[in-house]
């Protein structure tokens, strides 16, 4: 194996353990991984055969990833099979991440505590003032994180980049 092909295949397997602790499963991550560092759009065949994985694991996570947006189908000229690419604009790839996480967590989370601070909010007993006054804490939180996110997913690498850099230095 060439130092080349050594490179890619440790970062396609890290990316891929990466992605799972970050609650995306690694399969999904590695497929991401490969076509991010692939000068090519690939085919189904051809992801199946790099990283040794069924066709149903490969379409059902290919799918996933086009429909979080980060990559997404081509057609190429002469060819009958599909072909897939990846979003590689890594400020596109962090908003479409920021979004799809705040979407499919941290709003879920917001409802479930909203709920539990409006189910607790008449409770007169000292322990459940004080369940209140955490779950509310906790959803203010969770709504600063969400409207941050919401910003950052937004904007412009460009115009937010020097007021992050502004804050952290």
């Amino acid at each position: 194996m060439s130092e080349l092909a050594e490179i890619k295949d440790n970062f396609v397997t890290q990316w891929g353990a990466l992605g799972s602790q970050w609650g995306i499963n690694r399969t999904m991550a590695m497929i991401h991984a490969l076509l991010l560092v692939s000068p090519k759009p690939l085919t189904t065949d051809e992801i199946m055969a790099e990283l040794s994985i069924s066709r149903g694991n490969a379409n059902t996570n290919l799918r996933d990833l086009v429909s979080w947006g980060l990559i997404r189908q081509v057609i190429l000229k002469g060819e009958r099979k599909d072909h897939y690419e990846a979003e590689k604009d890594t400020w596109k790839i962090f908003c479409i991440v920021a979004r799809e996480r705040k979407r499919r967590e941290t709003e879920p989370a917001s409802q479930v505590l909203k709920d539990c601070i409006d189910r607790s909010k008449d409770l007169k007993s000292a322990e459940a003032k004080e369940l209140h006054k955490q779950l509310t804490s906790l959803n203010d939180f969770v709504t600063l994180a969400n409207t941050i996110m919401e910003k950052v997913a937004s904007r412009e690498q460009s115009s937010l980049l020097p007021k992050i850099l502004k804050v952290l230095s």
